[in-house]
């Protein structure tokens, strides 16, 4: 970079310190109110360069850089060299933890960090060879490694290193039912079902990715990490400082982690109830977190602050105030009133079992109501065996899961319906981009846009192939059903995008979608209602990862064609291998996976394809209609009208009193926070609003400058760091032979809680 562009860009982050500017709504938060300084130093500089950052949100000036360098190498030799062997590593690594009790994370900052070393280490060791000849020519090492190749790889792994959700159907059809699909038909499948998302990421692209005040958290946070580790693009002094900081943060957490992880896992959940009545079975149910209410319940394990409330350094103040919120109000208060009063039959089905159960308690037998050889509804043998039962807990959950969808729609229509009105609007020019006021977007628009021609290609390819595999493959899921999981995708990425785009909250689908194919054709096979759930659900969860994606783009300044072919190039890396990963474990560990014998590692207890197998038969086999005319379960489907509702109220209560924020108190994240699986893992929520309240609420408005420079950066040192701790423990104590760690005080055989009521 020459010295005039540092010049501009320490201005420019100058000019950002000495002004700080009240938030709008469209912020989705509040910086701490200042008057404007413009008087030290190069004053008429300051006022240009905060000027040239006008029409992006404060947060967004404070973390993206303006300067772009369009002749940065992108496509290289390095890119596909590194992007083919971390898209595997990681498809390999996360399929195979979808079978195993303990699993090994892949995190795309581990990426970040990894490839960024290895791509500079590949800079100067590969020869300048060219192989190939004329136009048909590269270069093995055609220059330095630069920012948006590193962010090319990224984007390439982010797409290829993820499970697949046709794992569900495919993986459970063989396990349960010994069905196996041909390999051509499954992966073709596989693949189909992630590339008709980009189609419906498309359709919200010009909502939600030029769009300036949507601003992705989690895109920001890689945004920074990009800006911390490339110091030889940005200012050298400060990047150095920061890049001080990671380190120290991330070396830390990794060798903590070895702490609650495996040594003294005691640390993990803290029941301070249990350590004055470690016998007493009420203070085991109030204070445990692990099987209890979590009440006063603290952990110093970072797996818990990530994975109770979400991400305690992307989430918005606002949206963790609500996700705790409803922990609060489904585990201290609905759950003791429903566990001591004995309500739903609290008093014989145990309150947090996910399993089916009979009208007296007992475990329900469902191999008794499907017909062989056809593996479809026995009706006669249900009215003999009896209706099923579920967990009162459970049916919390899915009222919940049912006012969180209907919701979402409900909530953007009152309070977002007319922005997106607006830009629908101006979807009438040809580049959208151009159209845009901000200087990010002006600056994009000079590299030529994705054509609809090729995102409308990839939807008729995709659309086809999910046809003939289906008709072909023989998965029993009826074609009409599979056009209605098309048009639900095309409906939800929007309004569900927008919910993730301000808050990192994701909403989920899967029980509306089984409800909804319940309804629509009972009593099939029941890994045909699986295989409609991977296209409703893929649909939808895909969309929301190419979009972040396509706005980390953004921010990074790749041109939109490059950030296309990376996430399709790894998504066609990627499906393969998942496909193999579950042909092999599935051959492998079978009597494991089944339940006809024991892990004797205690690894491989098909736990999620097993929680498949039951809600498969309870909505596909069964069927909503006959569930739902049992009085115990009727009010369920009341969940659809207080979602409906409850939007509406927040909407009339904003407007009559629009100081009091109540725009803010989202009803879909609200129920989603209900619906959340609490029974298992309630440690973590209490701490994780503490780390919130400081990060997000303190330093945010009181100490802005530091959370500036630092929030995003120790956020993903922890991340990074506790994800190399859990690889390591997995490879070094689980992957082969387990090494279990002996019992001690810390690791107690009885309850490593200390919490030893019965």
């Amino acid at each position: 970079m020459t010295d005039t562009a540092t010049n501009d860009k320490r201005g420019f982050e100058d000019a950002l310190e000495s002004l700080s500017v009240k938030s709008t709504k469209e912020d989705f938060a509040s910086l701490p109110e200042k008057e404007p300084s413009l008087t030290s130093g190069d004053g008429e500089e300051k006022i240009e360069q905060v000027a040239e950052a006008e029409g992006l949100p404060v947060i967004v000036r404070e973390i993206v850089s303006l300067e772009d360098r369009p002749e940065d190498l992108t496509i290289t030799f390095r890119f596909f060299l590194l992007g083919v062997s971390f898209s595997v590593l990681g498809a390999f690594i996360t399929q195979l933890s979808w079978f195993r009790t303990t699993s090994a994370p892949f995190s795309i900052l581990f990426v970040q960090v990894a490839t960024h070393w290895l791509g500079h280490w590949l800079a100067k060791i590969l020869p300048d060879w060219t192989i190939g000849s004329g136009k048909y020519s590269f270069s093995l090492n055609p220059g330095p490694f630069s920012l948006k190749e590193h962010v090319l790889i990224t984007l390439c792994v982010a797409s290829g290193s993820q499970n697949n959700l046709g794992e569900i159907a495919i993986a459970t059809a063989d396990i349960f039912f010994e069905r196996v699909y041909h390999p051509a038909a499954a992966i073709f499948f596989m693949i189909s079902a992630i590339t008709l998302s980009y189609s419906f990421a498309c359709i919200a692209r010009n909502f939600l990715i030029y769009e300036p005040e949507f601003i992705f958290p989690q895109a920001l946070m890689q945004t920074q990490l990009f800006r911390t580790l490339r110091k030889d693009t940005f200012d050298k002094s400060a990047a150095s400082k920061q890049l001080r900081i990671f380190a120290i943060v991330a070396v830390g957490i990794y060798f903590w982690e070895f702490l609650p992880e495996y040594i003294f896992p005691f640390l993990s959940s803290l029941a301070v109830i249990c350590w004055f009545a470690p016998h007493n079975p009420t203070a085991k149910f109030v204070g445990s977190g692990i099987g209890g209410m979590g009440f006063l319940n603290f952990s110093l394990d970072w797996a818990n602050f990530s994975n109770s409330t979400g991400s305690v350094y992307l989430m918005p103040w606002w949206t963790q105030v609500i996700t705790f919120t409803s922990f609060v109000v489904t585990m201290w208060i609905i759950v003791p009133i429903i566990h001591f009063k004995g309500l739903w039959n609290a008093d014989i089905i145990p309150i947090f079992s996910q399993a089916l159960w009979t009208t007296d308690g007992k475990s329900y037998n469902v191999t008794q109501i499907i017909s062989i050889p056809s593996y479809t509804f026995n009706e006669t043998a249900y009215a003999i065996e009896g209706p099923v039962r579920i967990s009162p807990y459970y049916m919390l959950t899915i009222f919940a899961s049912y006012a969180s969808y209907i919701s979402v729609f409900v909530y953007i229509v009152l309070f977002a319906g007319p922005k997106l009105l607006a830009t629908f609007k101006q979807l009438r020019q040809r580049d959208s981009r151009a159209s845009r006021s901000d200087k990010l977007s002006q600056i994009m628009s000079k590299y030529p846009e994705v054509p609809l021609l090729w995102w409308t290609i990839l939807f008729v390819l995709s659309f086809v192939t999910v046809l003939v595999t289906i008709i072909k493959g023989e998965f029993g899921v009826p074609i009409w059903t599979f056009v209605v999981a098309v048009l639900f995708g095309a409906l939800c990425v929007v309004p569900m995008g927008y919910i993730f785009a301000i808050s990192n909250y994701q909403v989920q689908v899967g029980v509306f979608n089984e409800l909804l194919f319940g309804y629509m054709a009972p009593g099939l096979h029941p890994t045909v209602s699986l295989f409609y759930r991977c296209i409703a659900a893929e649909t939808w969860y895909r969309a929301q990862s190419i979009l972040l994606d396509m706005k980390l783009g953004h921010y990074m300044m790749i041109p939109p064609r490059l950030v296309f072919f990376s996430q399709v190039f790894g998504t066609f890396l990627g499906s393969p291998i998942n496909y193999a990963v579950i042909r092999w474990v599935v051959n492998s560990k079978r009597p494991y996976l089944d339940g006809t014998l024991t892990d004797p590692n205690g690894q491989y207890s098909g736990q999620a394809a097993k929680s498949y197998y039951t809600s498969s038969t309870q909505y596909g086999l069964i069927g909503p209609k006959i569930l739902f005319a049992d009085s115990t379960y009727s009010p369920l489907l009341y969940g659809f009208l207080v979602g409906a509702v409850a939007p509406m109220i927040l909407y009339i209560l904003h407007r009559r009193f629009p100081k009091a924020r109540f725009d803010l108190w989202n009803a879909t994240i609200f129920f989603g926070g209900v619906s959340n699986w609490w029974g298992n893992l309630s440690t973590g929520p209490l701490s994780s609003i503490l780390v919130g309240f400081f990060s997000q609420f303190y330093l945010f408005r009181y100490r802005h400058e530091i959370w500036r420079k630092y929030n995003y950066l120790v956020g993903s040192a922890l991340d990074t760091g506790f994800n190399l701790a859990v690889l390591s423990i997995f490879i070094f104590f689980s992957a082969g032979k387990q090494v279990k760690m002996p019992n001690w005080w810390g690791n107690d055989a009885g309850s490593i809680e200390k919490c030893y009521g019965k």
